[in-house]
């Protein structure tokens, strides 16, 4: 299972930012965000390349690429990340168990390594609470200067499509509003998969 989060100041940002695929692993750009490098990413991982090799033929292949900031995991659980020398101050990557994270433009540069140390918190939650935490957490080290306005949760397991691919655009207090999205499809989430391979006889669950 993969899976990729991100909160911004400007809106849409789960539709340029984030990219997985079940089985292969996953990847996130941002800053001056290029969207053709994501789906890049998750190409040269399924000819077998690992985390670094990607990255670095991305890196060597994009011209603009010190506008760039850019991470990606693979499925061994290996990461890796760049960032060009035009990225916005305060910015840094942090590299955690399983786990990448990214920020820049933000109030202060703990933002990142206070992200990866609530990933790491509880192993035993799933993916998607573990990724919302780490974004609450980012956003109280300090966030953005500027009000963020749009998140957007991308989690893959075994199907070609996503297990969970949630958005917000728009809002005032995304980050709370896309929790509260997850908190209502996690219940849910296992039963659309199986409508979709298992029509037959399919149950909904019900509500609690």
């Amino acid at each position: 299972m993969f899976g990729v989060v991100v909160t911004t100041s400007s809106i849409a940002v789960g539709s340029r930012c984030l990219f997985a695929k079940a089985g292969t692993g996953a990847s996130l750009t941002q800053h001056r965000t290029d969207p053709r490098l994501g789906p890049l990413a998750i190409e040269l991982l399924d000819r077998g390349f690992d985390a670094v090799q990607a990255m670095d033929a991305i890196v060597a292949a994009t011209p603009d690429r010190h506008w760039r900031q850019l991470a990606i995991i693979d499925r061994d659980g290996k990461t890796s990340s760049f960032r060009g020398n035009h990225v916005k101050r305060e910015c840094d990557e942090v590299h955690g168990q399983d786990c990448v994270a990214l920020a820049n433009i933000v109030r202060n540069i703990t933002v990142p390594r206070a992200m990866v140390e609530a990933f790491e918190a509880d192993p035993s939650l799933p993916l998607a609470t573990r990724l919302l935490c780490a974004l609450k957490a980012g956003e109280d080290a300090g966030s953005e200067f500027e009000p963020l306005v749009s998140a957007a949760l991308l989690v893959v397991h075994k199907e070609s499509f996503p297990f969970v691919d949630l958005r917000v655009d728009a809002l005032h207090d995304p980050i709370k509003e896309l929790s509260r999205l997850w908190r209502d499809y996690e219940p849910l989430a296992e039963s659309y998969v199986e409508r979709a391979i298992r029509p037959e006889g399919f149950v909904l669950p019900p509500k609690s």
